[in-house]
């Protein structure tokens, strides 16, 4: 377990006792002068040295060269990033790190323009999880080491475009405070991160960010009509909950939810999955850990307008009590729904809570994310999200955001005209999953959710299903927190984040004929 601090210039240190990693695209470590990066690696590594070893670097799509032993080294990044790529590479700077960092107290510089140093410094964060319970000597050392992040920014035309305030620091730190805890809880095994281990975990974030938890739990969650959370977690022996952490400071005029998904474990319920289907089955409240971990960053950096994080908490469990398949259950919305298959869970405890968003937060804007669908992954793959919106604006937003946080997404159609009779029941008002599960599965799934708000709903939804983008791997990625920092951006008090949400880009074709440019390149607009 490492420590990791940020720095917003250079600190001199000598590679022999402190290792250094520096890490950029070709293009940016070619043009880079010596002197902005000699203070990292004098007096092991003169000029010349340096410059051949740039020179030498052929990233295919990534290349590394060593400098002064194995404790320094530099690092070039893909060549190219397409149009639904993140320009700063910021997937291929967490598998760099995870390759060639030493595992004692090292240095890892970002060699990058300012408009990817947050997807840059969130990259370094999911480079270094925190879960770990291995007992083998050395694993846990005391003091841990620490990871210093020093940053060399390049490509400005102005000096704010190549230096990093005490603000950006403390941003970045937040953030990515807020990825390790994300990926810590979803990396945790139910044994330990189960309902009770979950609101644990919200009431330490409320604790430290001087706010108070609402907490429904149990059967007052039946007596309060939330059917949806009740009977998916009923049967396990932690009780499910429903909680809240609300953030309202004077002033605001807008309010905003954010609801996660919360199942600490699936085995699908009666509907049970199989043995290969169900390991990695703690992941499933990814979502909800991201709404924390996201929530924990905004406030954190000035959140300015009332900004409320709902917890669906549940396990899956199978038992005496158990849902059936055919059982009926009415949910927050008094809509009632036929269970045709338990392991379709996701969306019920979700629908409860954007019910709950709307009506006693009295949200206009409420963002839903969850581990929802196996679909998700075949159909946006294992980098991207899904995103399902009722507005045009929030959609393309939430996909420049993506791109530019490195959590990134792609649309799926809304369009409940079409693909809402997937529900139809003969006995209820739907049921919880498709007849057709080649029609739109990921669309459809979403728009369960949005039916209980109901499709006339008049502020603006967002699901986001980031079942695949969660974890790399056997471990979890924090996916989601950087999205939600930079979405809601224009709402911080932090210059880094509202930059992050109002940056103009204009895509224009631009090739140097040299092989280190890629053919698209997104450039800000002064």
């Amino acid at each position: 377990m490492s420590l990791l601090k940020f720095h917003r210039t250079l600190q001199t240190t000598d590679p022999h006792t402190v290792p250094v990693l520096i890490i950029g695209q070709l293009r940016h470590l070619t043009e880079l002068p010596f002197e902005r990066i000699s203070p990292k690696l004098e007096p092991r590594v003169e000029r010349e040295t340096f410059t051949k070893a740039v020179s030498c670097l052929h990233p295919a799509p990534t290349d590394t060269c060593s400098l002064y032993l194995d404790l320094a080294r530099v690092a070039a990044l893909p060549l190219k990033a397409s149009r639904h790529n993140t320009a700063s590479r910021a997937h291929s700077i967490a598998k760099v790190i995870q390759s060639n960092t030493t595992g004692v107290t090292e240095s890892i510089v970002l060699v990058c323009e300012k408009q990817d140093l947050l997807a840059s410094a969130c990259a370094v964060a999911r480079a270094f999880p925190l879960y770990s319970r291995k007992t083998s000597k050395g694993v846990n050392v005391d003091p841990p080491p620490t990871v210093h992040i020093e940053f060399v920014l390049v490509g400005g035309d102005n000096p704010t475009e190549t230096e990093i305030t005490e603000e950006d620091v403390l941003v970045l730190a937040n953030v990515t405070v807020g990825i390790r805890l994300t990926a810590r809880i979803v990396d945790a095994p139910c044994n330990e991160m189960n309902v009770s281990g979950f609101l644990s975990e919200v009431e330490a974030i409320a604790l430290e960010l001087g706010l108070k938890s609402k907490i429904i739990r149990g059967e007052e969650l039946q007596e309060k009509g939330f059917g949806g959370i009740y009977g998916v977690g009923k049967a396990a022996l932690d009780p499910p909950a429903l909680a809240i952490l609300s953030y309202e400071p004077k002033g605001a005029t807008e309010t905003i939810a954010w609801v996660g998904k919360g199942i600490v474990f699936d085995t699908g319920g009666l509907s049970i999955k199989g043995k290969t289907a169900m390991p990695g089955m703690k992941r499933d409240c990814g979502g909800a850990a991201a709404i924390l971990g996201g929530f924990y960053a905004a406030v954190k950096s000035g959140f300015r307008q009332n900004l409320h994080a709902v917890f669906c908490l549940a396990e899956n469990s199978v038992g005496p009590s158990a849902t059936r398949p055919d059982d009926i259950h009415r949910l927050y919305s008094g809509c009632t729904v036929e269970i045709n298959n338990t392991d379709a869970e996701g969306r019920l405890v979700l629908a409860d809570g954007v019910v709950y968003a709307d009506r006693d937060l009295k949200a206009n804007v409420i963002l839903d994310m969850a581990t929802l669908t196996g679909a998700q992954g075949i159909a946006t793959g294992k980098y991207h999200g899904a995103i399902l919106t009722n507005s045009d604006d929030w959609e393309e937003k939430a996909l420049e955001i993506g791109r530019r946080t490195g959590d990134m997404l792609c649309p799926v159609p809304y369009c409940p005209e079409l693909h809402f009779s997937e529900f139809n029941s003969a006995v209820a008002d739907m049921k919880n999953s498709v007849m057709d599960r080649g029609n739109a599965q990921v669309s459809c799934a979403g728009l369960f959710i949005g039916a209980h708000l109901g499709f006339e709903y008049g502020g603006s939804w967002m699901h986001v299903d980031m079942a695949a983008p969660v974890h790399n791997g056997e471990r979890a990625t924090g996916y989601g927190v950087a999205l939600l920092a930079g979405l809601f951006g224009d709402h911080s008090k932090a210059s880094i984040l509202r930059d992050i949400a109002h940056q103009p880009t204009v895509l224009r074709n631009k090739s140097t004929g040299n092989g280190t440019e890629p053919p698209l390149k997104r450039e800000r607009l002064d």
